[in-house]
């Protein structure tokens, strides 16, 4: 999190990580604790969780202004062929290890970056190396992310008969204007486009991403692009609000002065505004809120595997430079250049830069506080699990919560969340950080 400039409005966008994606924070994670922590797991029988595939494909057309993901916009047809390769033979690899080998795969998510930035001979000669490791057939979920513009027919063929249940499509908005003052490489007729195609082959789940406070957005623009998704009538719908890490563009903007983006940037009050007016229409057309993020259609039949396995403490086993995973109790992110990662499969050993083992307590709070995202929790999960009763292990948090109008209640049966808590759930999770936690860098 970041502090509030002395210069700028209380409620504005300031650089920093916003979003928790997980707990303790990542600057805690250490190149040391690859050898003393996750080599030993990954070596060690499996836990008794279950395994999820991450695969980070970093290519793009564009790199968006906002994005702080490693991505490449500059690579030729060879290289985006090397990088498959060596994908392939890291995961190769992990089968050899005790903890991943002979364990069925629950979920697979296809992550950029743009998934659908590779062609079709390149998909299906991944997948194929892949499979051949570990058939993926009995998942419950396999995830693939799209660029709309990256999209024809026969590519979104390809990816059904990959056994893709769920197509998520990063359109983002659909003002044409918004979309260039960000850096989007796609428009909104190849939204409708793709869109049009992927509906003709029934996937079981389609989800449209929308970002709240894109550059240039304003609120006539914004209930459009709501009024346009509900038009579309996808399964579910994933709403963020914008966030400034240290690495996107518009960050250096900021941080530099230059004044190119500095005055477009929506404050936090117009994004939680936005989303609750998404959320309300969404809800007035029949969808379910099921998250901080997320509307549904049908929530006996749409859910988000890889979301809610993870913050529930499964295993994940990430491929691809830079990517995050966990196993056997310990947090692992690869090295984050293409050279090294590349290097380090190819010479036969994981690619792996920096590590973390939390304790019991650290790994009880990063559940708590990621469940609390969906809005609601049972403390009896917890108990079962840990043997702690939440509710007064986090007396004095949730006690700031309900003093501030963001808790709805919290018993032996759930803590809930009103909706002002929901729509700002990030800022208000360090409150449950242990002490030495919350003055410190996130990433």
């Amino acid at each position: 999190m970041s502090d509030t400039s002395p210069t700028r409005p209380a409620d504005s966008t300031e650089v920093g990580s916003y979003f928790v994606a997980n707990y303790p924070p990542f600057s805690l994670w250490t190149h040391e604790a690859v050898e003393s922590e996750a080599r030993p797991a990954l070596n060690q029988p499996p836990a008794e969780v279950p395994l999820g595939l991450y695969l980070h494909i970093p290519f793009c057309r564009k790199r968006c202004h906002f994005c702080y993901y490693r991505v490449y916009t500059d690579k030729n047809a060879s290289e985006v062929a090397e990088y498959l390769d060596v994908v392939a033979r890291e995961w190769e690899l992990y089968a050899t290890q005790p903890a991943i080998a002979g364990r069925p795969l629950n979920f697979v998510y296809f992550g950029g970056g743009t998934p659908s930035f590779l062609s079709v001979k390149q998909l299906q000669s991944l997948v194929d190396r892949l499979t051949a490791v570990t058939p993926w057939t009995s998942a419950e979920e396999i995830t693939f992310e799209c660029e709309p513009g990256t999209l024809t027919e026969p590519k979104l063929a390809q990816i059904r008969d990959m056994g893709i249940t769920r197509l998520s499509l990063g359109l983002e908005h659909f003002d044409d204007e918004v979309l260039e003052l960000n850096g989007r490489a796609h428009r909104s007729a190849e939204i409708f486009r793709a869109y049009g195609f992927a509906q003709s082959l029934d996937f079981p789940q389609i989800n449209i991403d929308l970002i709240a406070g894109m550059l240039g957005d304003t609120d006539e623009r914004w209930r459009n692009a709501v009024a346009r998704t509900i038009d579309m009538s996808p399964d579910s719908v994933t709403i963020y609000q914008m966030e400034l890490p240290y690495n996107t563009t518009i960050s250096s903007d900021l941080l530099q002065g230059t004044g190119q983006f500095a005055e477009r940037v929506a404050d936090w009050d117009t994004k939680r505004r936005w989303v609750d007016e998404a959320f309300a229409a969404l809800e007035a057309a029949g969808y379910t809120v099921g998250s901080a993020y997320t509307a549904v259609k049908q929530p006996d039949r749409t859910r988000f595997v890889y979301r809610d396995q993870l913050w529930r403490g499964a295993d994940l086993a990430a491929l691809g430079v830079a990517s995050f995973g966990h196993v056997n109790g310990v947090h692992m992110q690869n090295l984050d250049t293409w050279g090294p990662y590349a290097a380090a499969v190819q010479g036969g050993k994981l690619p792996l830069n920096r590590a973390f083992r939390p304790t019991d307590e650290e790994r009880l709070i990063r559940e708590f506080v990621l469940q609390l995202k969906l809005g609601s929790i049972q403390p009896g999960s917890f108990r079962q699990k840990y043997g702690v009763d939440v509710i007064e292990r986090f007396g004095e948090p949730l006690t700031s919560l309900r003093r501030d109008g963001y808790l709805l209640a919290a018993d032996g049966e759930q803590v809930a969340l009103t909706r002002a808590g929901l729509l700002r759930v990030d800022s208000l999770l360090p409150r449950f950080f242990l002490p030495e936690h919350t003055k410190i860098r996130y990433t």
